[in-house]
C-alpha cells in the first residue's frame, strides 16, 4: 500500500529521530512529509518504532493510505521531486 506520512513534532531531537526512521522506509517529499510503499508487516513495524519516540501529548503523526486511483490525481505545483515511487519497490 502507498502511504503519505506527515508529522508535526515539537522537539528537535525527536523530530530528527522520526525523520531518520522515515527516510529508511520512504522518500521525503517535503520537510515533514514522506511517501512510502509498505506492506502490512512494514506498516505495523514502522508505527511501533515511531510510537516509542512520540510524545502523544505534543506530537502528531499521520498515515494516509492512497490508492493508485487517488495517486494519479495528485497535482504538484512548484518543484517536482526527481523520483517516482513504484508500488512494486520493496523498501527494507
Amino acid at each position: 500500500m502507498f502511504y503519505l506520512i506527515c508529522y508535526d513534532i515539537v522537539d528537535n531531537r525527536r523530530r530528527t529521530k522520526v525523520s531518520n526512521i522515515l527516510e529508511a522506509y520512504g522518500l521525503r517529499v517535503q520537510k515533514s512529509v514522506f511517501e512510502a510503499v509498505l506492506n502490512n508487516k512494514q506498516y505495523e513495524k514502522l508505527q511501533k518504532r515511531l510510537l516509542k519516540l512520540l510524545n502523544t501529548k505534543e506530537d502528531q503523526l499521520r498515515f494516509y493510505p492512497l490508492s493508485a486511483h487517488c495517486r494519479c490525481k495528485v497535482k504538484v505545483l512548484g518543484i517536482q521531486p526527481e523520483f517516482e515511487v513504484d508500488d512494486k519497490a520493496i523498501i527494507v
